[in-house]
Order: C-alpha cells, then structure tokens, then sequence
C-alpha cells in the first residue's frame, strides 16, 4: 500500500468500518481520562501510517510522557507553548505546510496547554485556526482533550469545528470508544458504545453494560455549572480558598508561593523583569483581587501591569500613600479577548501575514475595517454590560495595555489609541458606544504608525496581544463639563534643564488644568507648565509677558450633555467650576493689570494658569518628588508616570496614579569638548538650550533645510505638499546597509497638525533623522514647545533622536543662512521630480560640499548647549 492509494485508517481497522472509513482532511479529537489511554489509540495509528510510507509528523509540547516511540519515519516537531501563541501557531502551521499533502500529524493532549496559556479559549482558538489548515491539506490528525478538564470556551468550538469527536472510556483493563460527532457518516450503531478488545470492536448494547462504562467516570457533584468553569476560573477559585486559610492561618507556604507564581504568569506577564517585580510587590490577595475585575482570561498587559505596580511600591514604601492616593477601581479585558475576536472576525489569516517583515503593511486596512465592523461573542457582551452597571453613568476611558506596551525597552507611546467614554444615556446605547471603543483601540493594532514601529524595532515576530485597561476617569462633573483639576505626567529624570541650578535627577513635571490629553498629545499653539521639581518656581519664560503668552489657554473636557470629548477656553470652564480653588492654578494677568494702570483704567484681569498657588502653597511638588523617587528606586531605572489630582479641600488633595512605565531616556553622559575656539567662518550653528537626548559629539553626512523665508509664503496645500516630500528624501536608503546620519532643519514645529505653525509631517516620515531642528522663525510669539512628556516626544527618545530649539533672535543662539545659500543643492540629485521645491528645500550633501572637510555636531545636554561646525580631520 502507498499513500497514492488514498486510503487513510486509525489503525484499527474494524474501528475504520464502524466510522464509515476515515477521510482526507479528517482531524479526530479523543476525549480521554487518561494520557496513556490515547497513547494506545496513537500506536497502531502510527504503525499503519509506517506500513503506508506517509510521511508522519509528532507535536511535541506537553509535560507528559512521549506519545511515540523513536519510530524511523517519524519526524519530532519541538514546541514551547511559553514562546506565545502566535510563535506557537506558526510553528505547527509552518511544519505541517511543509509536510504537504496526505500527511500523518500526531499532537500531544491539548490540555496541557492551558499549563502554559492557562485558559480555554486560547486552547479554543488554537483548535479553530489549525484544524481548517489541515482540512485544506487533507492530511488526517490525531489530538486528544482530558475528560471533565475544560470549559465550554474550549469543548464548543472543537466540537463544531473537527470532524470526529470520540470518547474514551477504560473499565477492567478495557478501552470502550463512544463517538460522539462524525462528520458526514452514519450509520444505525455508529454513536453506539464499542468495545475495544485487541483489534476486535463490537458493538455493545446492553443498557446495563452502557449504564455501568458511561457512570465509572464520575462527573462532579456540582454538576455541570463545575463543568463550565474552565481552567481559568477554577484557578482562581482555589487561589480565593488559599487566601482564606492564609487568613486562618492554616495555609501551606509551598502552597501559597506555587499558587502566587501561578498566577502572575496567568495574569501578569510573561517578561522576566517585569515578574521579579511583581513577585516582590504584589502579593496573593492583590493577585484574587485583579481576578475579580477580569472581564475574561488572559494577560492584562503592560499598562495596567504598570498602574497596579506603580499604586503597590508606593504603598509598601509608605502607608499614607493609602490615604493620599485615589482608590482605583478599574476593570481588565485581558488578552485572549482580543485573539478570539480576531479569531471569530476572519482577521487571523491578515494578521499572520504581518509576521513577514516585507508585507507586513498588507491587508492592514482591511483587517481594521473587518475589526471595526466585528461582534463579540454573548458571554463577553453580558461581561461588558455587568461593567457598564458597575460604573453606572460615570466617564470612562477604554486605554490599550498591550503585552509589550509600556514595557522595559519599548513604550509604544501614542501608538494605539485610547478612547474616553462619556457614558451617557441608556444602557442600551452606552454598551454600544463602549464597544465601539473597544473596537477602535483593536482596530489601532492594525494602523500604519503601529506596524511601522513594530516592524522598525524587530518585534513583528514578538507575542504582541492587546489588552485592555478600563478605567474610571478621575475628576468631578462641573457644569456640563467632566475634568480634573490637575493631570500631567512626571518623569523621575529631568533631561530639559533650562537653568544651571535645576537638578535633572529630582525629576520634572508636565502639567495641565483638565484631562491629560493636553499633557500627552502636542497640542499646537497652546502651552503646558514645565515644573522642575527641585526649583519649582524657575520657568524657561523668563519675562512676565512671555508667561502669560505661554501658559495654557485651552482644557480638555468631558461634554456630559453632548456625550463627547471637547476642548474649550478654560475661562468658560473656571465659570462652571465654581467648586474648584481655581486660585491654587491660576493668577492674574500682570501684563493685562499693568497695561490698565498706565491708562489709568481699572480692569479685572484675566486669570492665568500659572499653577503658582498649587506649588508654593501645598505639598504637592514634595509629594510628587517623593513618589517618582520610589518608583524609581523600585524599578532601578528612570520612570515616566502619568497622573491626575483633585482637591477635596484647599488642604487635601488625592493623586491617581493612571500609568507608569520604565523612562526610556539618554543624556547624562559626557563627550570630549569641541575645539577650545572655532573660526567664525566655520560655525554653521550654535544652539544654547532646549537641547533634548544623549550628549554627542558625530559628523553629519546631509542636511535637508526648509527655508523659513519661502516656506512662510507658501499656501497651505504646498506646505503638505513639502511634508510629503521631506517623508521621500528620509527614507531614500532605507535599503542601504549604512544610512547617512542626517539633520533636518526647519521653521516652526516638526508634526505640527497646523500648517501654520510649522511642517505637517507625520513622525514616521523624520523617524530615520539623527538630529531635528525647530527653527522658532514662523510667528514672532511662537517658541519652542519641546512637548516634554508628549507622544511625540517619547518617539524621539526611543528613535535616540537629538532634538533642539534655535531662535535666531537670541544671542546665544546663530545659523548662518550664508552655508545654506552657497552651498549646492542636491534635492534633484536625490528626486528629480521634485524641481517646484528646489527653491524651498535644500539638500545638503556634506561629503560633496566640504572639500574632505567634516560637518561637526557637538551636543552638551547637561549644559543645555549644541554647536555645528566645519573642521578639518587631522590626519593620522
């Protein structure tokens, strides 16, 4: 017999008959009690399979013994379930491609993986995208389940998916075989009992017989609701009973240490650093207490890992972080949430094509539409609705978690979306809104910025699940209007120091009246308050006027009547927010106020937010010190927090700590000084602060430098225009092996949405420049927003981008527009479509300009002080 024959069998022929003949394509799930009851069933399903010369595969995963003897002819497939689900998946689908058509496939029981994935539907889902894989390749495939092991987020989609789905019975050393489902046969005793005695099957009809083998395996006395709870649930449940003779002082310290491990790599993370710090601040009953607020099973991801973590430290650093601090009471959508929505949308096949770093782009939009217009399944639906009562009418925001966000190494900063929920209305429409959020933040899994950052950093191939973070938002309803008083975001190292007596290691905040949005997202000609914390009274304004100008004019809020997120004056909100000591955020306009004076008029002025009160009159800048120097000290890195804060009283005030991830900042080291003096005739540009990243000292290959003068006179379709072409020229070599280390100089601010106010480039077309140059040239009253804290800023961190401010109008700073203009422009070399922008963009190929001299960057950070210079190499 040959496999050309077509004919395919169990191994037990009399077995193949009362089955109608096994099939191509057919994949047989055993259920069984025991592994070495299937292992029997393997044997001479093998062994026939050997005879036939088919090529036959073995899946090895599990912690059981091997199902298979070292068979010549039987290729072992090594598997690491702890790898990840879609490492996992890909190797099984890539194995089993390669083995073709006809082939033999032998998986170890599937039960263990919930060992590993710690769910039922992970097990669920793995079983809904291979066995349609095989099917195609009309291969047949033995897997095996343990009786009364799984939940029904398991059992159902295996039973409607396989083919044959059989049951195993053993009694006085006798296999007695019960199918259950095969598909597209019949017969009058097929769904009948069968002994299996040797080869021999019979048939067994004898109600008594029937009555005695089904009954010899005992379902539980809670009956079936004990049936549905699943791997999952029963975990929890008996870590629940552990926690309680914890309380009693019975429990087993083994005991307890085993379960709290178990659990974190449940929950938790997988990430080694990330688990030591789990393990030493958290604790069993904070594991039993995020299982309660789990909407589902899986990991709850980096953000959330980071806001539980950053509440814990403080909390076991001082007890009156307990008062002090806003109590969350957040719900988790863990990961396995999102796989099985991909999984039950059609999007898995879009997604495993993104693990292919040359079509990773492929199908994108269409796997954001199918996530858009997806359903959740009924029992998550009735999840979500029991969480939307829990919070009643209160806001919302929906924030991804995902497992590599907010993580050591990776921030993913303002890569995936969050979602604020006004929550109002009926329930009805408040669970669709929610899901429409929920779906958006999916759906952001699959954008443009986020692929291209993982694919940039490697980690298309890395187990990037989304979770989810649902939390309360913190503030009170003023008016029609929904905010917190304070909100912003900290950093325990302060790497903009704009004054020598500013210490970068007490940390700095960014501030904000309202939600954060405006502390997180650049927002385009408005301003936020730097503090540094350690001379919280010094300003990088350094007039009354410039103040005034530079302090924030706009608030984000929460629109209860009209159910949406707006921005508005914060004179129209303070009139609302007649509860709030606006006094400790804002002051009076001494410009305003004097101006009247000289015209001897009597003006009321405009107040200010200056946040001046709330830092000179409250504990609020030793509070923060203290509890970024904790964080950090707790994770031995920098830290960037996120936070808001609400006054119950002029003297108390709580802090919720909304996020919290390892700082991902360079420059605190020193390079060698430049030349003592540099020839006028050499310097090209001289910069004395902000001057943002790692000190530096390189040689610049090309500079492309959009001309202020003509830039400023250009319409707005043609500044979008030069946007898109500054996007072509950065990622020209992007093939190359060595890409020229570039500066890009331009008017006004880079990732501006307002043309206006600078060039509308998206960061991924600057993402590949080593050095970025705002020149404050566009407005007379624009300055630099170096957008400390912003999305925008974490990019250019994580990219080791060096980023500076140049406002030609000061004394310390210069740029000779002489170098620019005499130097040769060599755009058309690079495009020579592009002849409309040669007037506007110049092109700068240093190695063709500077007759074998160099183009010196010398970037002092601590200093706050960057020159660039023209020098000759000293020969060698």
């Amino acid at each position: 017999m040959t496999p050309s024959d077509g004919i395919f069998s169990t191994g037990l022929p009399e077995l193949d008959r009362v089955l109608c003949g096994i099939r191509p394509g057919d994949n047989v799930v055993w259920e069984v009690e025991s592994v070495a009851d299937y292992a029997q069933l393997v044997k001479p399903f093998v062994e026939t399979a050997l005879e036939q010369g088919r090529r036959i595969l073995y899946f090895r995963f599990a912690r059981h013994a091997p199902l298979i003897e070292p068979y010549a002819g039987v290729h072992t497939i090594h598997l690491d379930p702890q790898s990840g689900f879609e490492t996992f998946l890909d190797g099984i689908h890539q194995a089993v491609e390669e083995a073709g058509v006809g082939a033999y496939h032998v998986f170890d029981s599937l039960s263990d993986l919930t060992a590993d994935w710690y769910c039922d539907q992970m097990v669920g889902n793995f079983f809904l995208l291979t066995c349609p894989y095989l099917y195609e390749l009309e291969t047949v495939a033995y897997f095996a389940l343990l009786r009364r092991f799984h939940s029904s987020f398991a059992i159902t989609p295996i039973t409607q998916t396989t083919q044959l789905l059989l049951e195993v019975y053993r009694k006085n050393e006798k296999l007695y075989i019960h199918p259950l489902k095969v598909d597209g046969r019949n017969s009058p005793t097929m769904f009948l009992l069968h002994e299996l005695d040797g080869e021999t099957v019979r048939a067994v009809t004898e109600s008594h017989t029937i009555s005695e083998i089904l009954t010899s395996s005992p379902r539980s006395a809670l009956g079936l609701s004990q049936y549905h709870l699943g791997v999952w649930t029963r975990t929890f449940v008996q870590a629940e009973a552990l926690l309680e003779q914890v309380r009693a002082g019975v429990a087993s310290e083994a005991a307890v240490k085993s379960m709290f491990e178990r659990l974190l790599r449940m929950a938790i993370s997988r990430d080694e650093r990330v688990l030591q710090l789990a393990a030493k601040y958290f604790s069993l009953e904070d594991m039993v207490a995020i299982g309660k607020r789990l909407l589902g099973t899986g990991l709850i991801g980096g953000k959330s890992v980071g806001m539980l973590l950053a509440r814990a430290i403080l909390e076991r650093a001082d007890p009156r972080w307990l008062d002090r601090l806003e109590v969350h009471d957040s719900f988790f959508i863990p990961s396995d949430v999102f796989y099985t929505f991909l999984v039950r949308n059609g999007c898995w096949k879009i997604r495993k094509r993104q693990l292919n770093s040359n079509l990773y782009l492929d199908g994108a939009e269409e796997a954001r539409q199918l996530i858009l217009d997806g359903s959740f399944p009924e029992y998550i639906e009735k999840r979500f609705e029991d969480m939307l009562d829990y919070f009643g009418q209160s806001p919302i925001i929906v924030r991804s978690s995902s497992l590599l966000e907010d993580n050591f190494g990776n921030s993913f900063a303002g890569k995936y979306d969050s979602v604020f929920c006004a929550n109002q209305g009926a329930r009805e429409k408040r669970l669709e809104q929610f899901k429409a959020a929920v779906k958006t933040v999916y759906a952001s899994t699959m954008s443009k910025p986020a692929l291209i950052y993982r694919a940039r950093f490697n980690l298309l191939h890395r187990d990037e699940q989304m979770a989810l973070l649902v939390q309360r938002v913190s503030g009170a309803q003023h008016g029609p209007f929904y905010f917190p008083q304070i909100a912003g975001v900290g950093y325990s190292f302060n790497p903009y120091v704009w004054e020598p007596s500013i210490d970068p290691k007490a940390g700095m905040l960014r501030l904000v009246f309202g939600l954060g949005t405006r502390a997180v997202d650049r927002s385009d000609d408005d301003y936020t308050r730097l503090v540094a914390l350690n001379a919280p009274g010094k300003r990088p304004e350094a007039e009354s006027e410039d103040i005034t100008r530079h302090s924030q004019h706009k608030v984000d809020a929460i629109d209860l009547e009209n159910n949406a997120l707006i921005t508005t004056d914060f004179n129209e909100v303070s009139e609302e927010a007649r509860d709030v000591p606006v006094a400790l955020f804002a002051s009076r306009d001494i410009r305003v106020e004097r101006m009247a004076r000289e015209r001897g008029m009597r003006a009321l002025a405009p107040n200010v937010l200056t946040f001046d009160g709330l830092l000179k009159k409250t504990s609020f800048v030793e509070d923060m010190r203290e509890m970024l120097r904790s964080i950090e000290e707790a994770y031995e890195t920098p830290v960037d927090i996120e936070f808001t804060a609400n006054f119950v009283s002029e003297e108390s005030f709580k802090i919720n700590v909304v996020q919290c991830r390892p700082l991902q900042i360079k420059g605190d080291a020193r390079v060698m000084a430049p030349a003592a003096k540099i020839d006028p005739e050499d310097l090209v540009l001289e910069v004395q602060g902000p001057v943002i990243g790692h000190s530096r000292l390189d040689a610049i290959d090309r500079i492309v430098y959009v001309v202020p003068s003509v830039y400023g006179q250009m319409p707005v379709k043609e500044r979008y225009a030069v946007a898109r072409l500054i996007g072509r020229l950065n990622h020209l070599n992007e093939q190359c092996d060595t890409r020229p280390i570039t500066m890009l100089l331009g008017p006004g601010r880079w990732g501006t949405t307002t043309p206006s106010l600078g060039i509308p480039v998206s960061f991924s077309e600057i993402n590949t420049v080593s050095v970025l140059c705002e020149i404050v040239a566009m407005r007379e009253d624009l300055v630099p927003d170096v957008s400390f804290g912003t999305h925008f800023f974490s990019e250019l961190v994580e990219m080791d981008m060096l980023y500076m401010a140049l406002v030609p109008s000061r004394e310390s700073n210069f740029l000779s527009e002489r170098f620019f203009e005499r130097s040769p422009n060599a755009l058309l070399e690079l495009l020579p479509d592009a002849t409309e922008f040669e007037p506007v963009v110049r092109v700068l190929e240093v190695p063709k300009l500077a007759s074998g001299r160099l183009l010196k960057i010398h970037a002092d950070t601590l200093r706050q002080r960057l020159v660039c210079y023209l020098e000759t190499p000293v020969p060698e």
